[in-house]
């Protein structure tokens, strides 16, 4: 059982998907009691068992179909005499399985480690994001500066990114203290699958990074999906109020990135 919780936990901060098999009930003869539990992974390996056999193949093969998927569902086996004479059982049993989708633990990764950083990075925290912040200044990217985030990255932005790992569970925010900073990470973030990319930034700011990005080859589709002035629109000014917006944000994506059905 220890192995599974570990697995499922490592496998979030990975940015990997999973399904958990767990058994809620059984009727009649079964193969295993009640909360056994197998976790099923997306190259089709499993830890763990609910009991081998014709049920747990049946949810192995139930599993691999919600790995991409957000819903949950509850599956009804039965055991026929044929199942249960291969399991050695006098009677066949019906076996109840709970099928849950693991999905990867959200990552928000920050570009500078100034003001809004330094206030952005607490709410992240607290809303359950695994934190990474970047920035070329070894006194703005620190364990001291943000003792909440998982990783403190103080080198060249350029080598960085391509230290990172990015996938549709992350979510890329883009404050560096520089114009240009900016624009070569926003050339970078806008080519990987992130689930949300958002840059600060005064409108006119943004309309010369995305020409200047146009004419490197970065098409509008791409910057389509930047968020950009970044945060919700509630007035913020503060470096506390915009971390807040940017927050909100970050979590209307994140909710209406879990409602879209497989």
């Amino acid at each position: 059982m220890n192995d599974i919780y570990e697995s499922i936990a490592s496998l979030r901060r990975r940015g990997e998907k999973a399904v958990l098999a767990t058994i809620v009930s059984t009727r009649g003869s079964a193969p295993r009691k009640e909360s056994a539990k197998m976790l099923v992974l997306a190259d089709g390996k499993i830890i763990g068992t609910i009991g081998g056999g014709a049920i747990e193949h049946q949810a192995y093969q139930e599993a691999l179909k919600l790995i991409e998927g957000n819903e949950s569902r509850l599956a009804h086996y039965e055991l026929t005499n044929a199942d249960a004479s291969l399991e050695g059982m006098t009677c066949g049993g019906i076996v109840d399985v709970f099928l849950e989708p693991i999905k990867p633990l959200p990552s928000l990764i920050i570009f500078g480690g100034g003001h809004i950083s330094f206030f952005l990075a607490r709410i992240a925290k607290m809303v359950d994001f695994r934190l990474t912040i970047i920035d070329d200044r070894p006194e703005f990217a620190n364990p001291e500066r943000f003792p909440e985030a998982d990783e403190t990255i103080a080198e060249d932005i350029a080598s960085a990114m391509k230290r990172l790992e990015i996938n549709g569970s992350s979510y890329i925010v883009i404050v560096t203290r520089g114009h240009q900073k900016d624009e070569q990470v926003l050339e970078w973030a806008v080519t990987t699958p992130a689930g949300y990319i958002g840059m600060i930034g005064s409108k006119r700011k943004i309309k010369t990074s995305f020409t200047y990005l146009l004419s490197k080859g970065i098409t509008q589709e791409q910057l389509d999906r930047v968020h950009s002035p970044i945060g919700l629109a509630i007035g913020a000014e503060t470096p506390e109020e915009l971390a807040v917006a940017i927050m909100a944000e970050i979590i209307q994506v994140r909710h209406s990135m879990a409602e879209i059905k497989p």
